[in-house]
């Protein structure tokens, strides 16, 4: 097939941190020789960013966007773009105060901190030409979201299908006990996780046999070696912030306010819709609006209004320019987990569901690697013909069943794209 084939390889292990993981260099390595080896991708089409090498370009938040909207700038119908990604993922809770907001932002995690939102990824996408197929690998934890609003073919990320495809025996008046259970601490976690309290989860993630619970950042041991996930909770972000900051006032109900004061016009953009959103429901409620200051205080919060006040007490303009710039055609824009239109030339494989983690492994050899990214040269070793993409993704959750893992990766795109083949 005669369209140029482009790609972006990402691989952050945040050496010297709290998050340090040990295997996305070697993924981003082995992926890079497979494209030029088995998909006749030229050297010149591959750009890696890595904080392997300190002293080239670093996958920073505003670096990673960029070399992605260059990826997509420059594609033309016919060509293939690919973007492979190892490192953390995390969920953002919402933080607007409404009660019926309450679903989650996927994301990717920048060495920086300087969040990418599944939002991100789905705008991206929006701008890939008809006739181009842009397909994204995610090898982080909570990737099952990533592609915002996607349709999913392999998967139970997505509320719809957790609802009407949950097997009988997971309901809770199935009588089975431990599958209940298993619903409820998901439910509870879930909830805390939201108002910024770490849960520590199980090693379902990434286990063999389940176990104590333990933290979701810490190193595991195995009977083949180290197992570390690939999740960053709310609570190891903000510390990180704070160290990043200086500043000790940080918590889940500031973390977007956060990243738009530290970043500003680099924020996710999604970040700036929820700032200059935020912006105009204080005013609103300076103003009287909404009932006086009880009503933005509900809309708002507490410590949104303190953050806007102390900007305010500057130039409100220049403070919040790269904020007031967006284009918001309706507030619902800037909630977490809220769905639009969905993607059509776009193909996410993830890690694993959007409740669960991707695993970090390293064996007793020293060799380590994420767990899909190893399944999928495992299954490409194995075959030379065409893999399509649900191919992959099943018998990828067949290596990694057998190997004792319960992340299950997933397939999101359109139904034309189910059965093409993996790349190009």
């Amino acid at each position: 097939m005669g369209g140029r084939k482009r790609a972006l390889l990402v691989g952050i292990n945040y050496p010297g941190t709290k998050a340090e993981l040990k295997g996305c260099h070697n993924d981003v390595d082995r992926m890079h020789r497979c494209l030029v080896d088995r998909f006749g991708f030229d050297e010149d089409d591959i750009r890696v960013l890595s904080d392997k090498d300190r002293s080239g370009p670093q996958p920073t938040g505003v670096n990673i966007r960029r070399a992605l909207a260059r990826l997509v700038a420059d594609a033309r119908p016919g060509d293939f773009l690919f973007f492979h990604y190892s490192g953390h993922g995390t969920r953002l809770p919402a933080e607007t105060g409404q009660h019926d907001d309450t679903g989650y932002d996927e994301c990717i995690v920048p060495c920086d901190m300087n969040l990418i939102t599944d939002q991100d990824f789905r705008e991206l996408v929006q701008k890939v030409p008809d006739g181009c197929l842009f397909t994204i690998v995610s090898d982080s934890c909570h990737s099952g979201g990533l592609l915002d609003s996607a349709k999913e073919q392999i998967g139970n990320s997505t509320r719809q299908n957790k609802t009407q495809s949950r097997e009988p025996e997971e309901r809770p008046d199935s009588g089975s006990g431990s599958s209940f259970r298993s619903f409820l601490k998901e439910t509870v976690r879930d909830a805390f996780e939201s108002e910024g309290i770490h849960i520590p989860h199980s090693r379902r993630g990434h286990s063999h046999h389940g176990g104590d619970d333990q933290d979701e950042a810490s190193e595991q041991p195995s009977g083949n070696g180290r197992i570390k996930n690939r999740s960053l909770p709310l609570s190891t972000l903000i510390e990180m912030l704070k160290e990043q900051t200086g500043k000790d006032d940080i918590n889940v109900g500031s973390i977007r306010m956060t990243l738009f004061n530290i970043f500003g016009d680099d924020a996710s953009p999604k970040i700036k819709k929820f700032m200059k959103v935020m912006l105009g429901k204080f005013h609103q409620g300076q103003s009287g609006e909404h009932g006086g200051g009880g009503g933005v205080m509900g809309m708002v919060g507490a410590l949104a209004q303190e953050f806007l006040k102390a900007k305010l007490e500057g130039n409100e303009e220049e403070a919040f320019k790269p904020a007031i710039e967006q284009e918001v055609h309706s507030v619902d824009e800037v909630y977490a987990g809220t769905k639009a239109w969905a993607p059509n030339n776009g193909i996410l494989i993830s890690g694993c569901q959007t409740n669960q983690t991707s695993a970090d492994a390293t064996t007793p050899q020293g060799v380590s690697f994420g767990a899909l990214s190893n399944a999928i040269q495992t299954i490409l070793a194995g075959k030379h013909g065409k893999v399509t993409n649900k191919d992959l993704v099943m018998k990828a959750r067949e290596i990694l069943s057998k190997q004792g893992y319960t992340q299950q990766p997933g397939l999101y795109c359109g139904d034309e794209n189910v059965h093409v083949a993996f790349i190009c």
